[in-house]
C-alpha cells in the first residue's frame, strides 16, 4: 500500500538506493556472524534428501552450463571476505572455510530478497511484484549454486578428513 508520493526522479533514486544499500549492509552484517552459525551439517545448510547431493541442480536447472557466469561477492569486503571462485587450496582448514562461506552467502542472498516490499511504500502496488521478481532473479541462482557447491566440498571435505568432519 503506497504511503508516501515522491516524484518519479526521486522514487526512480530510491530504487537504485535500496537495491544498492540494504544488500551491502545486510551482507556486512553477516559477515560478522560467528562462523557457527554456518556450520555445514545444521539444518538449514546441510544438503537434503530431494537434493540429492546437489545434483538437482544439475538436473533441473542446468547449473554447471552457467554457474561460471554469476559474480563472486567474496571480495566485496576486503578484509572480512571470502572468494569462492575458484578452489585451488585442498587444506582441512581452507576446506571448512569454503563450506562456513557458502552457508554465508546463501544466508546473504536469502536476506538480499527481502527489500522488495519496500517499493509498495513509495510505488504503486505493481511494482511491488516486480521488484519480487528482479530480487529472485539476482538471488536465486546464487542460492542454488552454493546449494550445489556445499554437498560436493563437504562430500570430499569428508573424504580427506574424515576424523575432522562433524
Amino acid at each position: 500500500m503506497q504511503i508516501f508520493y515522491f516524484s518519479a526522479p526521486v522514487t526512480i533514486f530510491l530504487f537504485f538506493a535500496i537495491w544498492a544499500t540494504v544488500p551491502l549492509v545486510l551482507a556486512y552484517l553477516c559477515l560478522h556472524l560467528p562462523d557457527r552459525f554456518f556450520e555445514p551439517t545444521s539444518f538449514l545448510w546441510r544438503a537434503h534428501p530431494f537434493e540429492r547431493e546437489g545434483r538437482i541442480y544439475e538436473s533441473v536447472f542446468r547449473i554447471r552450463s552457467w554457474k561460471q557466469l554469476l559474480p563472486d561477492g567474496g571480495g566485496a569486503f576486503q578484509k572480512r571476505s571470502y572468494k569462492k571462485r575458484n578452489l585451488t587450496d585442498y587444506s582441512e582448514e581452507n576446506l571448512h572455510r569454503f563450506l562456513i562461506e557458502t552457508s554465508r552467502g546463501e544466508l546473504i542472498h536469502w536476506l538480499g530478497m527481502l527489500p522488495f516490499w519496500v517499493f509498495g511504500l513509495f510505488s504503486p502496488p505493481f511494482v511491488i511484484w516486480i521488484m519480487l521478481l528482479y530480487a529472485l532473479v539476482v538471488n536465486l541462482p546464487c542460492i542454488i549454486a552454493q546449494r550445489y557447491n556445499r554437498p560436493r566440498i563437504y562430500t570430499l571435505y569428508r573424504r580427506r578428513y574424515p576424523d575432522s568432519a562433524k
